[in-house]
């Protein structure tokens, strides 16, 4: 990753105006930063993210996500109390992952039951 740091005056002409950071208080003579990623041929996750969802249809698929997968997420961090794993090493996690899954399935399993069977 490169930084670059320059005054506000030499912004004017630069052609990554864009893409500096906020300058913090509007003092005369502060600078501004850019960081810039070198990939070295690695394809960068984010810009592809960010072409995808500038366009329209991706924009309202991308939409639906929040109605459709991020309600289990939720009830996994607020109801279940997973907010990080305790596990280490990949094969771990995705052991602690799939467990907490089979408890919420077992949950949305039960509550059709607990409706069924109350006093």
């Amino acid at each position: 990753m490169l930084k670059w740091s320059a005054s506000v005056t030499d912004c004017k002409a630069c052609p990554l105006v864009g893409k500096c950071m906020k300058v913090r208080g509007n003092k005369r003579g502060s600078k501004k930063t850019i960081l810039l990623v070198d990939r070295q041929g690695k394809e960068n996750l984010s810009e592809k993210m960010r072409d995808k969802i500038d366009n329209p249809v991706y924009r309202t698929l991308y939409g639906q996500r929040m109605r459709i997968i991020e309600p289990y997420f939720a009830n996994m961090v607020y109801c279940k109390g997973m907010n990080r794993f305790t596990l280490r090493t990949r094969a771990k996690v995705n052991s602690q992952w799939l467990l907490f899954c089979i408890v919420h399935n077992i949950g949305k399993c039960i509550m059709p039951l607990a409706r069924k069977y109350a006093f």
